[in-house]
């Protein structure tokens, strides 16, 4: 019996780490719209840095674009994208 419990407590705590296991750091450019003064990249890394699990953004007025990097195990591409949208900067994944 204690073998048996031994064996499901590991294996919960195997399963419990491999959400965690699989996560990874990526880097999305994003296509922001509505970028027309050089005060609009300010609200827009602004939006971007308020969402959870994202580590790094640099925006660009000139190409109207916006670099985040992320934790996709915390937020995802429709979060980051909701975020500037909210905050009256539509935008799409780049390319």
């Amino acid at each position: 019996m204690n073998k048996l419990l031994l064996n499901s407590v590991a294996l919960a705590v195997c399963l419990a780490g491999s959400s965690t296991a699989f996560a990874a750091e990526r880097t999305v450019t994003l296509a922001v719209k509505n970028m027309y003064c050089a005060a609009c990249p300010h609200t827009v890394k602004a939006s971007l840095e308020a969402v959870p699990g994202v580590a790094n953004v640099a925006v660009s007025y000139k190409d109207k674009t916006a670099t985040v990097t992320f934790d996709d195990a915390k937020t995802g591409l429709d979060a980051l994208t909701t975020a500037t949208t909210n905050a009256g900067y539509p935008s799409a994944p780049k390319g």
